[in-house]
């Protein structure tokens, strides 16, 4: 169907009906895909045979045509830490559109921001105020500027292998080259390996550094923070007259079994923090830059400040109703202490695997943030097939898991990062014992397969392959 024709179909129905439309259009989908958004993306979905077509969602699952679910270990990037379509959310965002609030006058102060602003304040001791953005890379923009402001430094450390989002300013904090090539010149920012004290001292001495950024576990290879390290960078750079910028995005939110990452270790007290992904709920996008008093008051120091740093969107209702709910649901539900047992069982179950496994190298994390890491094997048959892969390209045997975990067990995972053996789980953070005992029992299934020189080694001569092409 043309445009013009979709569009004189769409006039003569009338009112707008979203149903009949996905009725009618749905299943064009990958190719109004490939026609106007990014089209390496259904052609990336095609070769790993991850072009599935999910009708509907429910908590940890997809489900298909047939009604066959889907377990989720993947939760959007994070952005599903209660699941699909909570029902508490759901009624929230139900209750605010019936409600047609004055919403974004921009000259009156609602009550739902200030609501919500206050909730996630009563789980962030040391913080004192809030700014709602839209997503994660705009909460660490906020950072970032409110940061160099109040210290009149230019420069932002950073750790390699960090990831803080994709937009200027926190892609001249991304640890990964792969994304900032080509988009040169970015902001005056230099990298610090994770838990390198001394390196951070070096920069620091140069005076020039308003903060350091950190992920309390990084996103990309799960790689956490040494003990200690985060305080003892925390007092260094207050020695040095520079700020700690914990990024939260991922971590936060009851990911690794605390509320933040950082709180695992006493005495850290981020000067900002950036907040998104789980907030949202699933359904609205939103972002938040919590900080200490004093920062916010420099940055808005007078009234005619008022407006130096906002966000057309940012504290919309449905955001600000969504928020609301799901730190409701966190507290009534428990979601933390669940986090912290099932992460524990998952974890420990999956550790146990290493010792039956040579190319299982390590399990770490902590809650349910866990990294599953493949490494060179002993024996003579696999290591070859494992040179083959390294030479055509590294984090192949990673993919070679990911794909029959969803192809023949219907699980959605992920690979942690480019040219990385490693698989990151980040479910939701609702999930149980069962989910548990699925996917340990799918894991072992595919790692039974790539250790007797299964299936799974076919579907590798075909990604070497493709890695070879695209030289």
């Amino acid at each position: 169907m043309t445009t013009a024709e979709s569009a004189s179909e769409s006039s003569q129905a009338g009112e707008f009906d979203l149903g009949r439309l996905l009725a009618r259009r749905g299943a064009e989908r990958y190719e109004l895909h490939t026609r106007y958004l990014n089209h390496q993306l259904p052609r990336m979905l095609h070769t790993i045979g991850f072009d599935k077509v999910y009708e509907r969602a429910e908590g940890a699952y997809f489900y298909d045509a047939d009604g066959r679910d889907y377990l989720d270990m993947l939760a959007g990037f994070g952005v599903m830490g209660l699941g699909r379509h909570h029902p508490v959310v759901r009624k929230a965002l139900h209750d605010v559109l019936d409600a047609q609030l004055a919403d974004l006058t921009r000259f009156d102060c609602q009550p739902l921001p200030g609501l919500l602003a206050e909730k996630l304040l009563a789980h962030s001791p040391h913080l004192d105020r809030v700014f709602f953005g839209n997503s994660g890379t705009e909460a660490v923009e906020g950072a970032l500027k409110f940061a160099r402001f109040v210290t009149r430094r230019p420069r932002i450390l950073y750790c390699a292998h960090a990831f803080h989002g994709l937009t200027t300013g926190s892609l001249s904090v991304n640890g990964e080259p792969g994304f900032r090539d080509g988009f040169a010149p970015l902001l005056p920012d230099t990298a610090v390996p994770l838990g390198d004290l001394d390196a951070l001292e070096r920069e620091l001495k140069k005076g020039d550094v308003a903060a350091l950024i950190v992920e309390p576990i990084q996103g990309k290879g799960v790689l956490e923070a040494p003990p200690g390290y985060l305080l003892a960078a925390q007092e260094l750079l207050h020695r040095h007259k520079a700020l700690l910028i914990a990024d939260e995005v991922q971590t936060g939110l009851g990911r690794t079994g605390d509320f933040y990452a950082y709180q695992h270790e006493d005495g850290v007290e981020p000067d900002l923090v950036c907040v998104a992904k789980a907030l949202s709920g699933g359904y609205v996008p939103v972002g938040a830059t919590l900080g200490k008093d004093w920062i916010f008051k420099k940055v808005y120091s007078s009234m005619d400040r008022v407006l130096v740093h906002s966000a057309s969107f940012g504290s919309n209702a449905q955001a600000m109703a969504a928020g609301l709910a799901v730190l409701s649901v966190m507290e009534n539900e428990q979601i933390v202490a669940g986090v912290r047992t099932t992460g524990e069982l998952l974890r420990s179950r999956l550790a146990a695997l290493t010792d039956k496994y040579e190319m299982l190298a390590d399990v770490r994390g902590r809650g349910l943030m866990i990294g599953i890491e493949f490494g060179r094997p002993k024996s003579l048959k696999l290591r070859s097939r494992w040179a083959m892969l390294q030479a055509a390209r590294k984090g192949l045997f990673a993919q070679m898991v990911v794909v029959p975990l969803l192809r023949k067990h219907r699980i959605l995972t992920q690979v942690s990062g480019d040219h990385m053996e490693v698989i990151k789980l980040i479910p939701p953070l609702i999930i149980g014992e069962r989910e548990v005992d699925r996917f340990v029992d799918a894991f072992t299934a595919v790692m039974d397969d790539a250790h007797d020189g299964g299936l799974v080694w076919d579907f590798g001569k075909t990604l070497v392959k493709q890695a070879v092409a695209n030289r």
